[in-house]
């Protein structure tokens, strides 16, 4: 890693404010250091209201990072294994079927849990599925997190565990096997992990309709033109009042989740010493679980060329497929309003890049490797 370069970082910055994104913030640390903080631009319908530095924002599928976490802090306490079945925890995927060439049939092996942290279980993305149709039909709003994940299991799976790379409700699922192995609310078991020994001020579950909810940026989509406008405040993937997202439902703020990150990134302990995870606990993050079939799947669906992808996260494998200057090894993952947290526990450096704008492709696949290799590269 470089030294940074603050000025062009910040001018970088600018100008994705000057093309139209209403706001962002990025923050970097290196060993517990914040070394580069910059927010610009504004979070309200009338651009009038200036990003504040405890702005909150739906944070999406950056959530998976905390959910990671929880699961890897059960792995190293002995009571979770990646090489456990689904089924021993939640009953209703024991008997799980998959669909091929049109014909349904049982599972020849039953679904594990490294299976479904790598995104290679077969289930998919489809909040419309007919359990979860059920559910909310019978439960309404009052609906569970292990009711709902339950559901997903009475629908066939799109392939044989392990055999591809499908981006899913898999983490949903893990999050479901947290609240069984802990006896907790999943949120519970994340302040109580997470949230309390890091300080976290601004992080919790949201509602389906965010209702009552001051300090939430405005929310922003890029249209079919690639226009970006106004969008309505909600989070799709919180399907009841009572369902906690491991895949998408946490709200938050850069400076919660750049906790996360440095600690993370300095071998699971924090600024003040408090230890979450051990380091040799978040190396198992970079391990890469896809298999060739499923590294072609992640690079075409996805984008993420020279990526693997381990206990649910992108790890970048081969850095000069893509012409990155960052090393190998850099690990994270990103969010669908085109959020992202990147880390390098070989450097002790992680960085956190917020805006809040909706299917805008130009943050993957320009955006976020742009940071990376300001950040991180040689």
């Amino acid at each position: 890693m470089g030294e940074l370069d603050k000025v062009k970082l910040k001018e970088y910055l600018d100008g994705i404010v000057a093309k139209g994104v209403p706001s962002v913030d990025l923050i970097v640390y290196k060993d517990h250091k914040e070394v580069f903080r910059y927010l610009t631009g504004t979070v309200d319908k009338e651009h009038k209201t200036a990003v504040s530095k405890d702005q909150l924002y739906l944070m999406f599928s950056m959530t998976k990072v905390q959910t990671m976490t929880a699961v890897l802090k059960l792995i190293e306490e002995g009571k979770l294994s990646l090489e456990d079945e689904v089924g021993k925890y939640l009953p209703a995927y024991k008997n799980l079927s998959v669909e091929t060439d049109g014909k349904i049939e049982p599972l020849k092996e039953p679904l594990k849990l490294w299976q479904l942290v790598s995104m290679q279980s077969g289930l998919d993305y489809d909040l419309s599925r007919p359990g979860i149709v059920r559910v909310l039909k019978e439960k309404g709003m009052k609906a569970s997190t292990k009711e709902i994940v339950d559901s997903f299991a009475e629908s066939p799976l799109k392939f044989e565990p392990g055999t591809h790379f499908l981006y899913s409700l898999s983490h949903d699922v893990a999050a479901a096997i947290v609240e069984v192995v802990s006896g907790m609310r999943f949120s519970e078991y994340l302040d109580r992990t997470i949230w309390k020994p890091l300080d976290f001020k601004h992080t919790f579950f949201a509602k389906p309709d965010n209702s009552g909810l001051e300090g939430l940026a405005q929310q922003y989509i890029c249209d079919d033109n690639g226009r970006i406008v106004l969008m309505e405040q909600t989070c799709n993937y919180q399907l009841s009042d009572n369902y906690e997202s491991g895949g998408a439902g946490l709200i938050s703020c850069t400076e919660d989740y750049a906790k996360l990150a440095d600690t993370l990134a300095c071998g699971g302990i924090s600024k003040e010493g408090v230890r979450i995870l051990k380091p040799e606990t978040v190396e198992l993050i970079k391990n890469n679980l896809l298999c060739e079939a499923s590294l072609n799947d992640i690079a075409t669906s996805m984008g993420r060329v020279g990526y693997g992808y381990g206990i649910g996260m992108q790890v970048l494998l081969h850095p000069e497929k893509i012409g990155s200057t960052s090393p190998k090894g850099v690990f994270g993952w990103d969010g669908a309003a085109g959020s992202c947290v990147t880390m390098d526990s070989a450097s002790k450096t992680s960085l956190v890049y917020v805006q809040h704008v909706r299917n805008h492709g130009e943050s993957y696949a320009m955006i976020h490797p742009t940071l990376r290799d300001m950040v991180f590269g040689k």
